[in-house]
């Protein structure tokens, strides 16, 4: 499979090409190009969240804590005193960063489940959500944002498929199918969870309509 060198810095270029395309455009402005840029590289390393002690899954919780902390910032900050907001925000960043992570590494196996399409369908509607519910963006921007983070999360399958090919020897490896997958046929109990945590994500998310907009403009734009 591919490193986290290799996945971090091809995506990090595709979201850069994608974000500089898309400004070229008059589709984003200059800071939102950058933020579709940030989320096609974070989703290019995000699938790597299950490898347990990886540089990988550090960086990722990292970054998630971070985000949890502005989460909660921005759902707590007119509802309760700023004493119990910097604690709400040192709970958030201690239970993303280390609680959460350690319940993923144990639950989670690597190739498993989150490397697989629904996961980074999962991920993406996450994404929009979070985009439009919580920090106040546009229906169209919110789009945008889930499927930067998707682009990156495909990305990363594609890699990994691709490194299980052995051109020299003309054969496939042992790893061949584990990445690039609708979802994992081992754990279909988890399977039916992201499918249900999809759901419950519908009365969160922008509409579809400036979904299609969204990709109908992008395949325009492609063409």
């Amino acid at each position: 499979m591919a490193n986290f060198r290799t996945h971090f810095g091809v995506a990090s270029v595709g979201g850069a090409a994608v974000a500089q395309a898309g400004w070229q455009a008059g589709q984003w402005n200059g800071w939102q190009a950058l933020a579709v840029a940030l989320l096609v590289a974070f989703g290019g390393i995000l699938p790597d969240i299950d490898a347990d002690q990886s540089q990988a899954i550090r960086l990722i919780f990292n970054i998630l804590a971070v985000v949890a902390v502005i989460v909660a910032v921005l759902i707590l900050q007119h509802r309760v005193t700023p004493a119990y907001l910097f604690a709400a925000c040192g709970g958030a960043y201690f239970g993303m960063r280390y609680l959460a992570g350690a319940l993923f590494s144990r639950f989670t196996v690597h190739r498993g489940l989150w490397h697989s399409l629904l996961a980074a369908i999962v991920s993406g509607l996450s994404t929009a959500a979070i985009s439009f519910s919580v920090m106040g963006q546009s229906e169209r921007l919110a789009w945008i944002h889930g499927l930067a983070l998707t682009l990156g999360f495909v990305i990363h399958l594609t890699l990994d498929e691709c490194y299980s090919v052995d051109l020299t020897g003309a054969r496939f490896k042992r790893s061949f199918g584990t990445a690039l997958k609708l979802f994992s046929w081992r754990a279909p109990g988890s399977a039916l969870m992201l499918v249900l945590v999809s759901a419950h994500l519908l009365s969160w998310l922008p509409s579809f309509t400036a979904l299609r907009q969204v990709v109908a403009q992008g395949l325009a734009l492609w063409h």
